[in-house]
């Protein structure tokens, strides 16, 4: 096993260790996170369990549905407002962290680009990625 993943907000209130290896890390196209993160897309790293993880801090929060109907759980430093991590409702045992809150964000390497269906022209991913109109088949 690698090292940790660490990371945390802007402001360093709240802080996560996570001793496991990401399931998966994404480009997301989606509007929900285009809005999130005040660009054309966010970046995520999804780890397979809870349990490896370590957050000191305390979170605000705020859900949302995604097209599923599924809830995602947005949680952020309620002091800088950094979006820190969020967890789902149907895989309630994944932790994904934004790619801007590591240490060290040269640790994501994006594998591929989902909700392509909502990308804009300037959001310049990239091209050699799979990409996916919504969420790919598990």
């Amino acid at each position: 096993m690698s090292k940790s993943y660490t990371g945390g907000c802007a402001c360093g209130a709240i802080r996560y260790e996570i001793s496991s290896e990401p399931l998966a890390m994404v480009d997301c196209q989606c509007r929900h996170c285009q809005q999130r993160s005040g660009t054309g897309h966010g970046s995520y790293l999804t780890f397979p369990s809870v349990k490896d993880v370590k957050v000191s801090g305390a979170a605000a929060q705020w859900d949302i549905a995604g097209d599923s109907g599924n809830v995602k759980t947005h949680c952020f430093c309620p002091t800088c407002g950094t979006p820190v991590y969020l967890s789902f409702s149907a895989m309630p045992d994944f932790f994904t962290i934004h790619a801007g809150s590591l240490d060290d964000p040269a640790r994501y390497k994006p594998q591929v680009i989902t909700y392509t269906v909502s990308s804009q022209v300037w959001d310049h991913v990239d091209p050699a990625l799979p990409k996916f109109d919504r969420m790919p088949p598990i």
